[in-house]
């Protein structure tokens, strides 16, 4: 099956379907081999990852498929330097960066030939990042996992906010979607693809400790939280560490108080070592929309399927004359 959008003719993809690059998760190369060799795009999370395990990680998934792939790098990350030097000699076929500004990174790669995505969270930030010359935008709303925008806009609404003030820009829809009926209406208000992190952090090929998993596929619609307010806020599942923080915030703790607890805590002590409880085990709020674990390709070929039948159980219009 093929699904043709400004997105998939970018980036030479068969389906709109691409798998966020979610740290830990997708930082190794089976997820990402997976999701691209099965028609959408395979992301590569760089944020955790030392140059050596990147450089490996990026020759398996080119050695595993001939079809396009994705690096996800956070600018922030310590050594981002070096990364995007390590990157550019690797040339993957796209960039997903986050997090810092395009024009640090873009003439670069595109000498390289890689096609450049950035993510934003706004309207603003998006018409920035198209003054620069990105290829397309990553657009993340508030119900997104890891950290999504402390506004707390919606995807419905941010999504159809920058599609109409960009229209010719190809815009991936992120956050709040885990089956074919939200690719359906990522693309019925003007996205050119979805991006699905916790659908495919539920899948067999994540690289993520089996507690983490299973907390996730316990969790319904309203068991995350977005805590973090002024130090790069995340959305988590309620356990200790976000009551813990939620409770800071809501008692007006001060600033060095919240940081204290807040770093404490990371992702790496839920998705690498298994602690759900203290750790910040990062997921959407699509996690209530989720039953199962299954493979990757899976996942894909279930999108493209439950997204025609979404398509199909549209109303069709009656036409009357007056």
């Amino acid at each position: 099956m093929r699904i043709r959008t400004a997105v998939t003719d970018l980036v030479g993809i068969d389906l709109p379907v691409v798998q966020a690059g979610m740290s830990w998760v997708s930082s190794a190369s089976a997820l990402p081999l997976a999701v691209s060799a099965s028609g959408g795009l395979g992301v590569v999370a760089a944020g955790p990852m030392r140059l050596p395990d990147l450089s490996r990680v990026i020759d398996e998934v080119r050695q595993g498929t001939d079809r396009p792939f994705a690096v996800n790098l956070p600018l922030y990350r310590r050594g981002a330097e070096e990364v995007m030097d390590l990157l550019v000699a690797k040339r993957p076929p796209v960039l997903i960066a986050s997090q810092g500004g395009p024009r640090r990174y873009l003439a670069r790669f595109r000498d390289a030939g890689t096609i450049c995505l950035h993510v934003v969270t706004s309207v603003e930030h998006a018409r920035k990042a198209a003054d620069a010359g990105v290829d397309g935008l990553v657009v993340v709303g508030a119900e997104a996992g890891g950290h999504p925008a402390p506004n707390q806009v919606s995807t419905l609404v941010v999504v159809r906010a920058v599609t109409t003030a960009l229209p010719e820009l190809p815009v991936i829809a992120s956050g709040g979607l885990a089956d074919g009926a939200g690719l359906a209406a990522a693309l019925a208000i003007g996205a050119g693809a979805a991006q699905f992190g916790t659908r495919f952090l539920l899948s067999t090929e994540a690289n993520v400790h089996r507690a983490y998993q299973d907390a996730v596929l316990r969790a319904g619609i309203d068991d995350t939280r977005l805590v973090g307010r002024d130090l790069g806020p995340v959305r988590t599942l309620v356990n200790e560490f976000a009551s813990r923080m939620a409770k800071l915030e809501e008692t007006g703790a001060d600033l060095e108080t919240r940081r204290a607890e807040f770093t404490k805590s990371t992702l790496r002590m839920a998705a690498y070592e298994g602690d759900v409880v203290h750790g910040k085990v990062e997921a959407g709020q699509s996690a209530g929309l989720i039953g199962s674990v299954l493979p990757a390709a899976e996942i894909v070929r279930k999108l493209a399927a439950e997204y025609v039948a979404a398509v199909t159980r549209l109303p069709q219009p009656e036409f009357f004359s007056v």
